[in-house]
This record gives structure tokens, C-alpha cells and sequence, in this order.
């Protein structure tokens, strides 16, 4: 009896770990320009690169922005020539429901580029460590495999818009 009981806290005390540790996204929403409506990604979000969501926090930078790496992975300054903005938006199941943002560059010169601003509240006391961080051509694959256009939007100006919208409604 005492052995299946110590059997037993042990299970335990081998399961709590693993369940605390799990921090990892659990959907990522992406929205910026050429794209006509949110892109879902999905899959799973915590070491495992063979889905879409693994692949974005892998190699996105997600972890040692959010959490903080030793060594860091991070770009010590701002990549130049970087391109459009797309806003990255995770789900981050916790102690609470969270949401953290990341601003995704994947044209960047270089390979797609990722920041995440530091000081992003999440879990209610825990803050993001931020940071630039350089992605994979995976990463930019998947992404236009998701839905992203497989080469840099190009910027309208405000009076061709303008322009657009007059003559939609013109006879």
C-alpha cells in the first residue's frame, strides 16, 4: 500500500511540471495590408514546428520575446529596409487568458522580421522582455502558404483611393 502510494505522488509530482510549463500560444490572427480579413493560424503553439502556429512561434521569435532567452536570440539593433507591417495577435492560455501582440515584417530585407513591444502585460504580473528577432524563409513560406501575398503589397496612394471610390459609385 505505501508503494503504489508513493508511486502515485510521484506520477503526480512528474504530470505538475509539464502542465505549468505549457505556455505556448494557442491561435495567432494576423492583419495588415493585402489581406481582405484576418488570417487564423492555428495548430500548436509550444515546440513544435511542424504546424502553421508552431512554425510562427518558432520561428517568429514568440518565446524569447515574451519570456526572455539565455543567450538571447534577439537583435541587438532595429533591421532597416523592413517593409509592411502586419500585426500578429496571440492567444496565450495561462493562469488567465491572454492576448500579446508582435508586429511581423515578412518582407524585410534579409528575411522576415519580427518585434515584439517590451512590457506587454500578460498573466496579470508578468511583462514581455521584447525585442527585434530575425525569422526563417520557412517562416515566410508558411506565411504566404496561410494567406499573406507572396510578394509586398503595393502602397496605393490616399488620392487613387479616393479616386477608386468616386468612380465605384460614378454611372
Amino acid at each position: 500500500m505505501k508503494t503504489v502510494l508513493v508511486v502515485l505522488v510521484a506520477a503526480l509530482a512528474l504530470l505538475l511540471p509539464a502542465g505549468a510549463a505549457a505556455k505556448g500560444p494557442s491561435e495567432a490572427q494576423i492583419t495588415g495590408p493585402g489581406l481582405l480579413s484576418p488570417l487564423k493560424i492555428t495548430g500548436l503553439g509550444e515546440g513544435d514546428s511542424s504546424t502553421s502556429l508552431g512554425l510562427l512561434v518558432n520561428d517568429g521569435g514568440f518565446f524569447p520575446q515574451a519570456f526572455g532567452q539565455s543567450p538571447s536570440p534577439l537583435l541587438r539593433t532595429e533591421p532597416k529596409n523592413r517593409g509592411p507591417r502586419y500585426l500578429v495577435t496571440y492567444t496565450v492560455p495561462g493562469p488567465m487568458l491572454s492576448a500579446l501582440q508582435q508586429d511581423l515584417y515578412p518582407y524585410a530585407s534579409g528575411g522576415p522580421v519580427t518585434f515584439m513591444r517590451p512590457g506587454q502585460a500578460f498573466w496579470g504580473d508578468q511583462r514581455t522582455v521584447g525585442g527585434w528577432y530575425r525569422g526563417t524563409p520557412q517562416l515566410k513560406t508558411m506565411l504566404v502558404e496561410a494567406g499573406l501575398p507572396p510578394s509586398t503589397p503595393e502602397r496605393r496612394h490616399v488620392v487613387s483611393i479616393l479616386l477608386a471610390i468616386v468612380r465605384h459609385f460614378l454611372p
